[in-house]
């Protein structure tokens, strides 16, 4: 055993090529190494791999991501994008609430959707001033309900 006053050397390496960096980087990321088997292998500390490791993830980022305002403005047409089909199937809901007569949507959606739709619905009756919202949509008579006697 070493005693205290006995310091402990420094193990000096060798200056690594941006070319072994990437190499090693690339078979750690591929799975074909670990980062303790890369470090004897390549004579490398491990934190010294890792900080390559970092290095290399933020570069590959850059290469293939977006810059965050891209990011932004992307997610931010996706959002108008969404909220257009909601809004186009809450309108759908609430017409079709109105001429059933039915409330589907207390039934199957949570509260708040439901709200929406709610308020669709009297702004539609509202524009239209009664129930009859699609009154070009034929409804069927009484007489259209009844069975015919041919087809007993």
């Amino acid at each position: 055993m070493k005693s205290k006053k006995e310091q402990r050397r420094k193990k000096s390496y060798q200056k690594v090529t941006l070319e072994t960096k990437l190499l090693v980087v690339d078979q750690i990321v591929n799975g074909q190494l670990s980062r303790k088997v890369a470090s004897k292998k390549y004579d490398v500390p491990r934190t010294t791999i890792s900080y390559w490791l970092r290095i290399y993830s933020t570069l590959a980022q850059q290469k293939i991501g977006m810059s965050k305002n891209q990011e932004i403005k992307k997610l931010k047409e996706k959002i108008e994008e969404l909220e257009f089909v909601k809004d186009f199937q809450q309108d759908i809901i609430a017409d079709m609430e109105l001429i059933t007569g039915m409330d589907m949507a207390k039934k199957s959606l949570p509260k708040t959707l439901a709200k929406e739709i709610e308020r669709k619905k009297k702004d539609r009756i509202k524009e239209n001033g009664s129930m009859d919202v699609l009154g070009s949509l034929n409804k069927p008579s009484t007489n259209d309900l009844k069975p015919n006697k041919n087809n007993k």
